[in-house]
């Protein structure tokens, strides 16, 4: 799928800031998140033998200096036009602990996907002590809905959502946001389920939810595993 303007400008922050750099062997690689608030935030890494810090790594670090809070995109750029690159494993894994819910630019042949941390390092370990902000991102379209309540459901799939807190945001430029809370998350097979389990009052709906999903997960199987979570927003 097409980038958001907002992701765009992440993968345009990170290339351009790549592209000012090899003078200094010690810094050759850029990397930019983007915040709740639409704000982007760059760092370069720092080679050193000891293992200095990975571009992504300063990244965080500069935007949590700036009170950035959970970020919602990451991209990183080598210099010498090297384009995007992936995040190595150690920044996977600090990724997974610090932002689990970060989107994350890599190479592809038709432009830098996104890619879920769940997709990038499936199985990983789960640090018990790590209590990372939740967000939850919606369509700008559902808006209005999720604020007055008629819209309490939404069915995902490979998208890891935890109950409890979490930040609702939608998908704009700059990003919306609504505190929200998490109450529920059930799996179904996606030929399985019942338009009841899915928040739905008829067949009819249920054939357009799953057309819906077909569309926006365009890998989906009959046979595939969706999430079914219930939320709701929190009063302040």
């Amino acid at each position: 799928m097409d980038l958001l303007d907002t992701e765009r400008r992440v993968v345009d922050a990170a290339v351009a800031l790549a592209g000012r750099l090899g003078a200094d062997p010690n810094h050759t690689v850029a990397a930019a998140v983007m915040d709740t608030k639409g704000r982007i935030h760059t760092g370069v890494n720092v080679y050193h033998f000891t293992g200095g810090p990975c571009a992504e790594l300063v990244a965080l670090g500069v935007a949590a200096a700036a009170d950035a809070g959970p970020l919602l995109t990451i991209a990183a750029a080598g210099d010498g036009g090297r384009g995007v690159i992936e995040p190595c494993g150690r920044c996977r894994q600090v990724l997974v602990e610090l932002h689990p819910d970060i989107l994350v630019a890599v190479p592809g042949a038709d432009g830098p996907p996104l890619r879920t941390l769940h997709a990038l390092l499936p199985e990983t370990y789960n640090h018990r002590d790590a209590r990372p902000a939740r967000l939850v991102r919606f369509n700008k379209r559902y808006y209005d809905d999720v604020v007055t309540g008629r819209k309490t459901v939404t069915v995902r799939h490979d998208d890891p959502i935890a109950v409890g807190p979490a930040l609702l945001v939608f998908e704009d430029d700059p990003p919306r946001t609504l505190p929200g809370e998490v109450h529920s998350v059930a799996s179904y097979r996606l030929d399985l389920i019942r338009p009841e389990q899915a928040g739905l009052d008829s067949p009819e709906a249920l054939e357009r939810l799953r057309d819906g999903l077909r569309g926006h997960y365009p890998d989906l199987t009959p046979t595939a595993t969706v999430e079914v979570v219930r939320f709701g927003v929190r009063a302040g």
